[in-house]
């Protein structure tokens, strides 16, 4: 009997699949529980501000991975821990910049839903996906890891 291994973290849940059940409850909690406050237009446009800025995080770290040769998929091989970059400032970019958005879509068309389930994304982001990643990359990359780890923040 062969021993089906495979070299990748545990994730419970691709991170975009996340990102899109939290803006559709943001969605539907925008039209069913609408909030007794209206959203100004400078709001509205500080959410495409966090748009823009959330879909540069993640062309920046999607950059970043391409140089280095090794995967953006998080239940893919990692060959290396890319630490230049947008991945100086923080080690989750692509995570970070999903957050934007979750904040910024529902800003842009006046909802403030975003942020009131901005927490709980993070924290689902946190349980499911990141702290998956960095034990994955803790046994993988060993001191290399933990010493990039202690230098960078997981979020900003």
């Amino acid at each position: 009997m062969t021993e089906n291994h495979t070299d990748h973290a545990d994730v419970k849940i691709h991170p975009p699949v996340l990102l899109v059940l939290h803006l559709g409850a943001v969605y539907l909690l925008g039209r069913l529980i609408p909030l007794p406050f209206s959203v100004p237009p400078l709001i509205e446009n500080i959410g495409f501000v966090c748009v823009v800025i959330g879909f540069l995080f993640g062309l920046g770290a999607i950059i970043e991975f391409r140089r280095a040769n090794t995967t953006v998929d998080p239940h893919g091989d990692v060959s290396t821990i890319v630490t230049s970059g947008i991945y100086r400032y923080t080690r989750n970019p692509i995570y970070l910049g999903f957050l934007l958005m979750l904040i910024g879509i529902p800003l842009n068309g006046r909802n403030i839903w975003g942020i009131v389930l901005a927490p709980v994304f993070v924290f689902l982001m946190n349980r499911l996906a990141i702290e998956k990643e960095e034990a994955y990359l803790e046994k993988k990359f060993g001191e290399f890891y933990s010493s990039y780890k202690s230098r960078v923040r997981r979020w900003l």
